[in-house]
């Protein structure tokens, strides 16, 4: 007898119960990113995340108009300078967010993958459909990158818009005195945008061990978002010099020197090699627990 090209290739598809036979079963075709962005964007807590960091610049400019322009002394603080122009406001509204509220944006994202199908007892259905493990894990992962990705960049897209209409198209002005012009300031925000994503993606990898760990998401979420919050704490601790080198968030704040004529990239390339590298540490040790681990909800 002769195999067909199916059978040969090891895809065989299966008889219906009308004696037809159904199309092969191919691991590679299950669980399409499109079906698993559409999940994911549906769910509440996506439409939340994204509309507090929307929101975020409008309230801080509605903060700004409440608060009283006569201030004693005549020195220049952040908030005045955040009013001198809409890339000033955008830069502003970065660093007033990315240390905690961006964290926990992207914590949310990758801690709330698998543990959330793991609590709603979904999990073994999806295995058994069948998808593979390591499938499914990649899949959820990319799908969780891109909502974080367009999150980070949504918040000083909209502080761009938002501060350039409340407060015009004027160079933007550092605190050191350097000033750029709108346009490569517009271009810098982005960036800065960028690095943030990039410096936060041992939050992910971290975050999504953790959501393979437990079948808890707010366990994994909390964990990821704890370990920056003690990561930030030992780097104000001056007495361990050359230590804080090591902590993923030593770098978190380099992207303030795309604010200056003249980049140095030196903290930034540091920043993106030490975040890199511990993500290649925590998705390795997800991939890893998440093929051995017994799945029973």
């Amino acid at each position: 007898m002769t195999d067909s090209p199916s059978t040969r290739k090891g895809h065989v598809g299966s008889l219906a119960a009308d004696g037809s036979v159904r199309a092969p079963y191919r691991p590679g075709h299950t669980l399409p990113l499109r079906v698993e962005l559409v999940r994911q964007l549906k769910r509440r807590r996506t439409q939340v995340a994204f509309g507090l960091v929307a929101l975020l610049p409008i309230i801080l400019w509605i903060a700004f108009q409440l608060s009283s322009d006569d201030s004693p002394g005549t020195s220049l603080n952040l908030v005045d300078l955040a009013k001198g122009s809409g890339t000033n406001f955008a830069v502003f509204a970065l660093f007033a967010s990315a240390g905690f509220l961006l964290v926990v944006v992207v914590a949310l994202f990758f801690g709330d993958t698998v543990a959330s199908e793991a609590s709603w007892s979904s999990l073994r259905y999806l295995l058994a459909a069948p998808v593979p493990r390591a499938r499914l894990l990649r899949q959820k992962a990319i799908v969780a990158g891109f909502l974080s990705l367009a999150a980070l960049l949504l918040l000083p897209i909209v502080a761009l818009i938002v501060g350039t209409l409340a407060y015009g198209t004027g160079d933007l002005v550092s605190p050191t005195g350097e000033s750029l012009t709108y346009g490569a300031a517009a271009g810098r925000v982005l960036l800065a945008g960028i690095y943030v994503a990039l410096s936060l993606l041992w939050v992910a990898a971290l975050g999504l061990l953790l959501s393979v760990v437990t079948d808890a998401p707010l366990g994994a979420v909390g964990g990821a978002v704890m370990a920056s919050i003690v990561s930030q704490i030992l780097d104000q601790i001056t007495a361990l010099e050359d230590l804080r080198n090591y902590l993923p968030t030593h770098y978190a704040t380099a992207w303030s020197d795309l604010l200056a004529t003249q980049i140095d990239w030196g903290d930034m390339t540091s920043g993106v090699f030490s975040s890199v590298a511990f993500a290649a540490i925590f998705f390795a040790a997800a991939a890893f627990r998440f093929q051995r681990k017994d799945v029973t909800s």
